[in-house]
């Protein structure tokens, strides 16, 4: 059982493929979602425009979960987001992409 976001701590929760995840987004989970999309502000800027790529939000949830339920890989992850369908996905990448910008 997922214990209830912290809105304090930009935590959000997400429901793919049966389960409840949390996400979370630290500082060493940003650094590796940077690492690999480039920077956050840049990234940010393309959600506000409508251009972030469904590859982009999975990376960066995927980086920011709490804790992978075992047997979830990354692959699977993104093919249950993309199954849950983006409007189930908004809630918790507009939190996400609040705490990047305003912080703790």
């Amino acid at each position: 059982m997922v214990e209830t976001a912290n809105p304090e701590r930009g935590e959000a929760v997400l429901r793919v493929a049966g389960e409840t995840l949390m996400l979370r987004p630290s500082f060493a989970a940003l650094v590796a979602a940077e690492a690999e999309l480039g920077p956050l502000f840049a990234l940010v800027e393309r959600a506000a425009q409508g251009r972030l790529a469904l590859g982009e939000m999975a990376g960066l949830f995927w980086h920011c979960l709490k804790d992978v339920p075992e047997g979830l890989d990354r692959a699977a992850f993104s093919e249950a987001l993309t199954a849950a369908g983006l409007a189930s996905a908004t809630p918790a990448l507009r939190v996400l992409l609040r705490q990047i910008l305003a912080g703790r």
